[in-house]
């Protein structure tokens, strides 16, 4: 649970991009921790990957694997486009071609972590009284920070709105948060239920 917290608030921050440090160098030591906690989420859920092969798919089974699929694809999309940003491609069509890919799938990344979360939001112990009216407040937060529009490459650069401010942008990445991680858990106990 504490790897997973950490991942999660280390995905809002990281969702700012290179705006929110002076430095770049802060953005890129944050991806490679987040890297580095990816790789101990996958090792302690390793269980998970061993029985990938084992039993029968249900609805709900086949909607976790797309889901986990998902971050496992987009999150290797994220570091290989970081690094080599970082180290091999300092300049030229490779470097846009590598910008681009890495923020497609950042965002890609952050939606199928939504998912995830509300895959097993029962497990967290949060009120639906909290998240419900955050999640309503996520659909503006989507639709006004323009989330779709880096998802289907209809804008190509990452913008940050500074008159509204870092803060105002972590509050609405949070919402959008909330309102995936809702619709997911909605889903995935209707899928449940039609499994029993």
């Amino acid at each position: 649970m504490s790897v997973d917290i950490a991942m999660t608030v280390l995905s809002i921050i990281l969702m700012g991009g290179t705006v929110l440090f002076p430095d770049d160098r802060v953005h890129q030591c944050l991806g490679m921790l987040m890297l580095v906690l990816w790789i101990v989420h996958t090792v302690l859920h390793r269980r998970w990957y061993g029985a990938l092969m084992k039993g029968k798919y249900n609805p709900y089974r086949i909607l976790q694997l797309v889901i986990n699929l998902g971050i496992t694809l987009s999150c290797i999309l994220v570091m290989i486009s970081g690094l080599s940003m970082v180290w091999f491609l300092p300049t030229g069509f490779g470097l846009e071609y590598a910008r681009t890919i890495h923020l497609v799938s950042t965002h890609w990344y952050f939606l199928f972590m939504c998912a995830h979360l509300g895959m097993h939001l029962s497990m967290m112990h949060i009120p639906m009284a909290v998240m419900l009216p955050l999640g309503a407040y996520g659909i503006y937060a989507f639709i006004i920070r323009g989330l779709w529009r880096y998802m289907f490459l209809q804008q190509q650069f990452f913008f940050l709105d500074l008159e509204r401010g870092y803060i105002l942008f972590s509050v609405d990445y949070i919402a959008i948060l909330a309102l995936f991680a809702v619709l997911f858990h909605f889903l995935a106990c209707l899928l449940k239920r039609r499994a029993q």
